[in-house]
């Protein structure tokens, strides 16, 4: 019996009668992270990591909710699960299930870069392994950490030095906090949108130790904005929101700038091509080290990754999902804010 098959609802787990990620209204889902495309809405029950559960709870609101530390263990239908660390967002878990002595591991999104927002990813030793492949293709590498944050500050110390805000275009929520825990503070202030701002605060009731970033309504001394790093969600970009800063420089955070044409094609004047999701390498070292077999690959480039793996003698075959693509942000922005505040003060 396969531990984990894929239905219309989503990704389900059998004899444990709970599906992962599920696209549609399930009676019990374990959820791998917050971002929006898997975790919605409507369930009967959810489990999660306790990491993730102030953002969880920002996003769908009062939900039956049940966290567990990662490697502890419960017991769903004589199936056994525990989350383990998927270094992709601040909560974000491997689902491992063990049913009479087989181990299959649903890896959700996640990243091998080291990240001071959200603990690292940690290889779970499975028979089966379910992975993504977002960036599943040879283009993808990114570049080391202190290598691309040292681009950051200098495009941004050169802006401050020239007079002008520097606006990072990132995703509201796992991108945002992992640069403001990055970037030299000694160059000027940080400024959240409110998209930013709220998850800001989640992280920090969650323990992250994040630097102060106040939305632009919170700065008194306006002169400041002129040397400030703006952090805002895409769907931001060309509103009214920005004329407060007057004549700025833009930069779009993805793991799309590495494609030669996507700078332009967004309009901005900078990419960097950071990404909370495995590059080639990255997926490739993530997938050996669970010791699998088999391997079964949901979204991004797919078959690529599939045709890969088998040519390494692999039993690989791909997962119909409809989990998408949050590395530009737009899917959720709409959807986090804070309702005491006016949507031009976001």
């Amino acid at each position: 019996m396969d531990l984990v098959v894929a239905t219309r609802d989503g990704l389900y787990c059998p004899p444990g009668r709970f599906h992962i990620d599920p696209w549609r209204p399930v009676e019990r889902a374990v959820i791998t992270h917050a971002h929006a495309d898997h975790a919605r809405a409507g369930h009967g029950a959810y489990l999660a990591a306790a990491a993730g559960e102030q953002v969880l709870r920002i996003r769908l609101g009062d939900i039956p909710l049940q966290t567990l530390d990662y490697g502890q263990a419960v017991e769903m239908n004589g199936v056994r699960v525990s989350l383990h660390p998927a270094g992709h967002v601040l909560g974000s878990a491997q689902v491992r299930i063990e049913y009479r002595g087989e181990v299959w591991v649903a890896s959700g999104d996640y990243k091998l870069e080291a990240d001071p927002t959200c603990a690292p990813f940690e290889p779970v030793r499975c028979h089966v392994f379910i992975t993504e492949s977002t960036f599943g293709l040879p283009i993808y590498r990114w570049p080391g950490r202190e290598a691309l944050f040292s681009e950051v500050d200098d495009w941004w110390r050169r802006n401050a030095d020239a007079g002008r805000a520097s606006v990072l275009f990132c995703y509201a929520f796992g991108k945002a906090q992992r640069v403001l825990a990055s970037v030299d503070p000694a160059i000027g202030p940080v400024i959240a949108h409110g998209a930013v701002a709220v998850l800001n605060d989640a992280y920090r009731r969650s323990g992250v130790d994040l630097p102060a970033a106040p939305r632009v309504t919170d700065v008194a001394d306006r002169s400041m904005l002129r040397r400030a790093l703006v952090l805002a969600p895409p769907s931001a970009q060309g509103s009214p929101w920005l004329r407060r800063f007057g004549d700025h420089s833009d930069g779009y955070a993805s793991g799309w700038m590495r494609v030669r044409g996507n700078q332009r094609r967004k309009g901005v004047d900078r990419g960097f091509v950071l990404s909370d999701h495995a590059d080639w390498p990255a997926l490739q070292r993530a997938i050996e080290a669970t010791g699998a077999q088999r391997v079964f690959v949901t979204h991004g480039s797919a078959h690529a990754m599939v045709r890969w793996l088998r040519e390494r003698g692999l039993d690989a075959e791909t997962f119909a999902t409809e989990y998408g693509d949050e590395e530009d942000g737009d899917e959720e922005d709409g959807d986090i804010g804070d309702p005491a505040t006016p949507a031009d003060d976001a």
